[in-house]
């Protein structure tokens, strides 16, 4: 038995795009860096630290450069938070936005996403065409919240409290997909239906579970 739902909301990046992770590990290997340094630097402090900063515009491109190469050195690697930022867009998933537009034929659907003051608009892709098919999925959101307008980024409780506010939704009628594990914690303690996102097909397939809708 399915239930009935009243929105889907979203994360964008790693969702509705390959993940940053792929672009970071390509990153490490051409740098001769260990695998996962750059999550294992992000992970470090990861509530005051540069990412957190960056994501909530407390700093700005090049003071994330530098706070970024800080932490990286206090863990053994030289390494420029600029060379980061160049890798955080990743390629859009045609599927995925088809599962939108289909998600929005049956409720009402949103988008938080923990973005970076950078690039154009909430793509942080400085590619005007990339920016412009970018900016079309994000104008098909009922609401959309980006941590860098806002001030707060998840797991902070509160920004997915402001979603469900916003679409004025019951967060038990929600279901709340996320590439990081970190940030389904606090959607689903409100009691939505959570996805952890790992892939393309392993979303539409536990979308499809959870929703009854057919995505493909």
């Amino acid at each position: 038995m399915t239930r009935t739902f009243q929105a889907i909301i979203w994360d964008f990046g790693g969702v509705f795009t390959s993940s940053p992770f792929e672009a970071f590990n390509r990153y490490e290997a051409a740098s001769g860096l260990p695998v996962d340094f750059i999550r294992t630097v992000n992970s470090i402090n990861p509530l005051e630290n540069a990412w957190a900063k960056l994501e909530q515009s407390q700093v700005d491109a090049e003071g994330f450069d530098e706070l970024f190469r800080i932490e990286a050195k206090a863990l053994g690697h030289d390494v420029r938070g600029r060379d980061i930022l160049g890798l955080l867009s990743g390629s859009l998933r045609p599927r995925v936005v088809h599962a939108l537009k289909v998600c929005k034929t049956k409720g009402k659907v949103g988008c938080i996403t923990n973005n970076a003051p950078i690039g154009k608009g909430a793509s942080m892709t400085s590619d005007d065409a990339k920016a412009k098919e970018l900016a079309a999925v994000f104008d098909q959101f009922d609401h959309l919240i980006e941590s860098s307008k806002l001030g707060i980024r998840k797991p902070d409780p509160r920004i997915y409290a402001l979603m469900c506010e916003a679409l004025d939704v019951d967060p038990k009628a929600c279901v709340y997909l996320d590439d990081l594990g970190i940030n389904l914690k606090p959607a689903r303690d409100m009691g939505m239906a959570t996805i952890k996102v790992t892939g393309e097909d392993q979303l539409l397939t536990d979308l499809e579970a959870v929703t009854g809708y057919a995505l493909r």
